[in-house]
């Protein structure tokens, strides 16, 4: 799974759960892993590249 594949995992998990917004990659790996986003624990650095996506661009995707 590459970044662009995490991206959306990531913007979904952000919006129904804001309490990860903060968390490190390796936190996240484990968190989208166990919540079903993914099938298998994701390299830290593909995280951290679409984290660092979707963080940036919040306004544009957050639910209203």
């Amino acid at each position: 799974m590459n970044s662009a594949q995490l991206l959306p995992a990531i913007r979904d998990l952000y919006s129904r759960h804001p309490e990860y917004w903060h968390h490190e990659p390796w936190e996240l790996a484990h968190v989208l892993f166990s919540l079903g986003y993914v099938e298998d624990l994701a390299d830290e650095a593909q995280i951290a590249a679409a984290a660092e996506v979707a963080r940036s661009d919040w306004p544009q995707w957050r639910a209203a």
